[in-house]
This record gives structure tokens, C-alpha cells and sequence, in this order.
């Protein structure tokens, strides 16, 4: 039976006390409040434990006390649901910590308590100030900012040492830039605390109902995908304009390379429009518009409060795909032409300082996302001066270039645009294949020599390969030497150079970053290629596996940076690493879900809408929804003897392309108000339109041979191809 629970309380994740998970809240501003359910041990995150605003440690977290007994979370049963933290301390006592939507406020509960209660601040450098009324206030760990705590009721407030005692209910904790911006918080805490608490849980409740909209007949399913919608909607900022947070807790800036991954599974998929549509402004403020500087056209690497920083080059393209992929979404070709500016200086700027004779795009060793280095910056894995990747996001920046010159006219550059494309991609198979290997050179360096160091960023390239029988090989050998059931390694590992885990003392931990450690946002990729290959099922095994991850492992409800690529000894699974919530981990499981597996691909500037579902057997119902432009779709999809896809358009005219395996596709024009209903069965499938309840068109289209044959080649190749298994340790996997 569906759950009749509200969606908020449906997704409530108790926590055993071995797990000890991390719970995560934004105030989707410029701060976040970081807990363990349980216990504070964690040997990186503990740092971050408490209030976090602007890169800057406010507190530590707080200790809790009912009367003078101090509440044990070690012991409680401890709760974690969208929008606040719960736990459970005995059959009586409920604390509940809420962080409220654009301030920095937190609300403390103690719900059941018979004794006064009082709180602590944690954090060195944490001390008492001065008491004025009802109001404590307090120095902060860092930052130029003051702490202020007062009771969540009209009550006095008295002290005993650091600690503050209330005979009320709770406390609020206020961050603010000085004393009255401070109290300023406090007070409309406790002016308007419910109508706070019931704001935050109006907006969680609406995203998930309409942007993020999705039951299936999985509850685990439907129940991991509105966890990852949640936890990467906690991501999406206002610290410095609109952007993403790269990840938490080190990560709470923008990135230009981790945000323009990141945001078509953020918030294009999910119809956040306008978020997208001022993410990209004020992203473009950043770019670097010197003509003399040799990264004018770039957009920065690394935003925040104290740095802006250069040094990428794929976050450049990405931002241009990212300016497509919005207007195809949305149809703003008005943001295009207001920001085509950028999209020249980003194109001739890598002309004029950064392009080689056969058009392609240069860097420097540390420049693209395998960018660590050691003390003395040098690159742990250095893979300049082509590395295959850039050379196919510089493609499909050209490609992009292009497409917005046409929409302003431009005709010198979009031709100029697409015959540099096409020559990069008419140099790629040469330079990049050779007939010993059977996948592609990771870059070529500095003399032209390709270097065959077997890596997974050759699935970003396979763009630029027309050969699609040496595509399948590299498919499959990339697929079983680098995606092990938790996700895709960056180096395979007969390699001298691999590093089964991620931490470990007999090496810096940036030395394994990019030579073992598996990176949650590769799958994506990894995905996307078996999807296009007609492998559903492989691909939907290693979805699943990330959304168990989500749901059991880690920070609830989200993906981590990075995992071992080994487990270690006695282990089933590989130890979580680096940051505990990863925007671009989390937003690639989501892209690849609503464009691979439920195949929606808009082009809405064009009037063109493809459908291309590839849903494995495990899911036998899904009702969801999706945005277009200025509307939205309802759908639901049913399994059984016949497969049946419905479409509801709303305030959508469009043409769309029906592309369900393995019949040929078709094109039906939809008005706002029809519904599109597919009908698959093996002999046939049934395309009819319906207006109301009257049927408009009727297309019976056969199975395609081509498609067919096509298949058969892919299976022929791919079918049964198995994820990587961990080797024997050995002294110099270690080393």
C-alpha cells in the first residue's frame, strides 16, 4: 500500500548506534551544521562537528543537559529526516535541532523534560562574553562573528559557567556578523520560530512533490532518490551569489569544474530554472576578462570568501555545455544571447593561448579534474599536455559555440567553431588509438607520444570515436578493470602505480586521490555508456549499489567524494573517503536516472522532446514528473505483459521522439493538456495521443532491424561483462 505518511516524516532514517552516520544541514545561504548521529569520532569530519558559516568553524557542536545530568548521545536512538535531526534519549526525552532556511539560526528541542535544561557550547576559543537579559552571547571558534543563545520560550536565563540554563523547552543559537545582528536572529526565532520551522518544511515538501516528484513500486528506490534530490538541494547556495557547494565539510565553496558537472543532475533535471539560470550569471561575473592574461576567457576553478583561482581547464567548457544544457532545458535562448559575450572570450581566449596546430586544447599537468599534487607542486598524476577528456569537452564547447552563434547571427565563428571541432575529432582516432591496445591513449604529452595508462576518462571521449566495434572493447576492458561493484577507480590495478586505498601511512592520501581511490561521480559516465549500449541491466546493478550506499553508508541520504578501491581485510565493502557529501556524486546518480534510465532528453528551443526509457525488470511501476520550459509532465510507467509509458503535458507544444528499444523511432506532435500514452509489446509498439479522452493519432511502429542488429553487436561484445574484483594484497600495492 503507498504511504499515507507525510513525504517528510515517510523518509525519516533511524540510525543503529554502529553505524554513528553523519547527518547534514544547509541553510542553503553560506552555512551548514554538520553532526554524528551518535558520537564525534570521525578523524576528519570531527573537525567540522557543529556550525559551520563562510569556510569558517563557528562551534563545535553543544552538550545538552536535563537538570544536571548530561544527555549521552551514545546512547540515544538517533533519527534523520529532511529538514531536522532527532534523538531519542529514554523513553521521556526527545531533542530535535533544526538549522533554519537563510539564516543562521539553529533551534535545540528538548521535548518531555521535568528539570530545567541547559546547553554548552563546544570549540576552542568558544567563551562567554557578557549575559544581557535573556541573551548569552559568545565568541566563535573562527570568523569575525558573535554567538548569541537564548531560551526558545519567554524565560530567564541564568549560567553556571560556560553552560546557560532555561526552564523552557529549548534554546535558540544565533551566528551573526555583532551583537544586534545576533540578537536580531534570536529574535524572530522566538517571535516566529513555527512559522520558520513550517517555511522550511513547506519547501522540502513542495521540491519533493514537483521538481523532485517520484514513487515507484521500490520503496528502497523511491526512497534513495528523494534522499539524493534532498541532500544535493542542501548543496545548491547562496554563499557568494547563486552556486553549488563542491562538497562538505572542506568544500562549502564554488567550483567551476564540480559545479558544471554537477548542475544538470542539481537542477536541470529537476526543473530548477531559474536557480540554474542565476547560477550561470553569476558564475560568468568571474571570468577572467583580461585580454592580456594567458586564462582570459577562463572561469575560475576554485570561488569563496577569499580566493579566486584559475587553474582549470575543464571547468571552461563545462560552463559553456552547462549555458547549452540549460537553454535546451528551459528554452532561454535569452540568456544565451546575453551571455554569448563569455562564450567567445572562452573560446578565443583558448585560441590565443591554449590551442595547438591540430586544434587541440592544451594544459598544464595539474589542470584537469586528476588534479593533486605534492609539497612541492608536482602532479601526483600528471596528464598534460592533451588529456583525452579535455580534448572532449573542448569538442563539445566548440560544438556549443557554435550554437549560440547561430542564434545571434554569427556566422563567421559558427562556421570557424565547426570546423575546429571537426577537425579535433578527425585527429583524435589517429593520435589517441594504437593497434597493441584495445582502448585509448589518457593524454598525449608534451613531445606528442600518448601515454596507454589505463584510466577511466577515455568513457568521456568515446564522442570523439566513430569506430563503434573498438568503442564496445573500450567499454568493456574499461568497464572490467575500473568499475568495481561500489563505483570507478581512476587507475587500473596491475598498474605500478595503483593505490588500493585512499588512506593509508605508508603514503600521503593525495598520493592514492587519483591512482586507485574510486570517484562516486564517474559512474555516471560508467552508466551512461552501458545504457547507450543497451546493457540496462549491468548499468542498473551499479545504480542500485549507489543508492544502498545513500541510504545505509556514510552521510545520510547522500554520496561521498570518494571510496577505497579495495575493502579492507574482512570487509564486504570499501571504506567511504574524502568529502561526506560530493555535489557532482550525487548529481550524476540523478542526471543519469532521469536522461539514461527514464530517457528524457529536451532540445525545447527546437520543440523537440526525446523519450528514450531503458528501465530494468526490477521496477515495475514509477509515477514522477519532470519540467520542460515553462511546463511540466506528468508520467507513469507500467510493466507487465506490455510495457506502457504515459505522458501528461502541461503548458508543453511540442514534438516528440519516441525512441523505446528496439522499435523504430517516431516523432508525434503533443499540445499542452494531451496525454501520450506508449504501448510495447514484442511484436509492436502503439504511439497514440490523446486530448482528454479522445484519441487524436495512432502510430503502430514495428521493431527496427537496424536497431536490432546494432544490438546484437553490442551483446555480442558486452553481454556478461563482470565488474573489476579486487586482487590479492600485496607489499607493493601498499607501496
Amino acid at each position: 500500500m503507498p504511504d499515507q505518511r507525510d513525504i517528510l516524516d515517510a523518509m525519516q532514517m533511524t540510525v543503529p548506534h554502529s553505524a554513528n552516520r553523519i547527518a547534514s544541514f544547509t541553510n542553503k545561504a553560506a552555512a551548514y551544521y554538520c553532526a554524528q548521529t551518535h558520537a564525534v569520532t570521525h578523524p576528519e569530519y570531527s573537525w567540522f562537528e557543529g556550525l559551520n558559516v563562510a569556510k569558517n568553524r563557528v562551534f563545535g557542536g553543544y552538550a545538552l543537559y536535563h537538570g544536571d545530568y548530561l544527555l549521552d548521545n551514545k546512547t540515544t536512538t538517533a533519527t534523520v529526516y529532511p529538514h531536522k535531526l532527532v534523538r531519542q534519549h529514554g523513553p521521556a526525552l526527545q531533542e530535535e535541532l533544526w538549522l533554519f532556511d537563510g539564516r543562521n539560526l539553529l533551534e535545540i528541542d528538548l521535548g518531555g523534560a521535568t528539570q530545567p535544561i541547559s546547553l554548552q557550547l563546544k570549540g576552542e576559543g568558544v567563551r562567554l562574553l557578557q549575559q544581557q537579559g535573556d541573551i548569552a552571547f559568545f565568541s566563535p571558534q573562527e570568523g569575525d562573528f558573535v554567538l548569541a543563545v537564548a531560551p526558545r520560550l519567554p524565560a530567564a536565563l541564568t549560567r553556571q559557567g560556560e553552560r546557560v540554563i532555561a526552564s523552557g523547552a529549548g534554546f535558540f543559537i544565533a551566528c551573526g556578523q555583532d551583537e544586534a545582528d545576533a540578537t536580531a536572529l534570536v529574535r524572530e526565532g522566538q517571535q516566529h520560530g513555527p512559522a520558520l520551522k513550517l517555511a522550511r518544511q513547506q519547501r522540502l515538501r513542495h521540491f519533493l512533490q514537483t521538481n523532485a516528484s517520484l514513487t515507484a513500486s521500490d520503496d528502497a528506490l523511491t526512497l534513495a532518490l528523494r534522499w539524493l534530490a534532498i541532500t544535493t538541494d542542501q548543496l545548491v547556495a547562496q554563499q557568494q551569489g547563486d552556486g553549488i557547494y563542491a562538497g562538505l565539510p572542506w568544500f562549502n565553496e564554488y567550483w567551476g569544474r564540480d559545479e558544471f558537472i554537477a548542475l544538470p543532475g542539481a537542477v536541470l533535471v529537476t526543473g530548477q530554472f531559474a536557480t540554474a539560470r542565476r547560477m550561470l550569471l553569476a558564475f560568468a561575473e568571474f571570468q577572467q576578462t583580461d585580454p592580456a592574461s594567458k586564462y582570459y576567457g577562463r572561469v575560475p576553478n576554485i570561488v569563496n570568501p577569499s580566493t579566486i583561482d584559475y587553474h582549470t581547464t575543464d571547468g571552461t567548457p563545462r560552463f559553456v555545455i552547462a549555458l547549452r544544457d540549460y537553454v535546451q532545458y528551459s528554452g532561454d535562448l535569452d540568456l544565451g544571447r546575453l551571455l554569448y559575450p563569455a562564450v567567445q572570450a572562452s573560446i578565443e581566449g583558448a585560441l590565443k593561448n591554449w590551442v595547438d596546430a591540430k586544434s587541440y586544447l592544451l594544459h598544464d599537468d595539474n589542470e584537469t579534474w586528476m588534479d593533486a599534487r605534492d609539497a612541492n607542486h608536482v602532479a601526483y598524476t600528471p596528464r598534460g599536455t592533451r588529456a583525452n577528456d579535455i580534448q572532449a569537452l573542448w569538442y563539445q564547447q566548440l560544438q556549443a559555440g557554435a550554437y549560440f552563434a547561430a542564434c545571434v547571427h554569427d556566422d563567421t565563428s559558427q562556421a570557424k567553431w565547426a570546423q575546429l571541432a571537426e577537425q579535433v575529432k578527425q585527429h583524435f582516432e589517429q593520435d589517441y588509438r594504437q593497434s597493441t591496445h584495445d582502448y585509448l591513449a589518457d593524454r598525449l604529452d608534451q613531445q606528442g607520444k600518448p601515454d596507454f595508462t589505463l584510466r577511466p576518462n577515455q568513457l568521456f571521449a568515446l564522442d570523439l570515436v566513430d569506430d563503434a566495434a573498438f568503442a564496445r572493447r573500450v567499454l568493456r576492458r574499461t568497464w572490467q578493470e575500473l568499475v568495481y561493484p561500489w563505483g570507478v577507480a581512476t587507475l587500473a590495478q596491475h598498474d605500478p602505480q595503483f593505490h588500493p586505498y585512499h588512506l593509508a601511512p605508508e603514503y600521503h592520501k593525495d598520493a592514492a586521490y587519483h591512482r586507485g581511490t574510486v570517484w562516486p561521480w564517474l559512474n555516471g559516465i560508467a552508466m551512461q555508456r552501458m545504457l547507450e549500449a543497451g546493457q540496462v541491466e549491468t548499468a542498473y546493478q551499479l545504480f542500485a549499489n549507489a543508492n544502498r550506499q545513500a541510504l545505509t553508508l556514510g552521510v545520510v541520504g547522500g554520496l561521498s567524494e570518494n571510496l577505497d578501491a579495495y575493502p579492507h581485510p574482512g570487509q564486504a565493502w570499501p571504506k567511504l573517503t574524502g568529502a561526506y557529501l560530493q555535489a557532482w556524486s550525487n548529481a550524476e546518480q540523478l542526471r543519469v536516472w532521469y536522461q539514461y534510465f527514464l530517457g528524457i532528453r529536451p532540445d525545447v528551443p527546437n520543440q523537440r522532446l526525446t523519450l528514450a526509457p531503458r528501465l530494468p525488470a526490477s521496477i515495475q511501476h514509477l509515477d514522477y514528473r519532470f519540467c520542460l520550459g515553462d511546463g511540466s509532465v506528468a508520467a507513469q510507467y507500467q510493466a507487465g505483459s506490455q510495457r506502457v509509458y504515459s505522458y501528461t503535458f502541461q503548458e508543453i507544444a511540442t514534438n516528440v521522439h519516441v525512441a523505446v528499444f528496439p522499435f523504430e523511432p517516431t516523432t508525434v506532435a503533443v499540445q499542452p493538456g494531451n496525454t501520450l500514452k506508449v504501448t510495447t509489446s514484442v511484436q509492436q509498439m502503439i504511439v497514440e495521443v490523446f486530448e482528454q479522452s479522445r484519441l487524436v493519432s495512432t502510430v503502430i511502429v514495428a521493431p527496427s532491424a537496424a536497431r536490432l542488429a546494432q544490438q546484437a553487436q553490442n551483446d555480442a561484445v558486452l553481454a556478461g561483462v563482470a565488474f573489476a574484483q579486487p586482487l590479492p594484497l600485496s607489499s607493493r600495492l601498499l607501496g
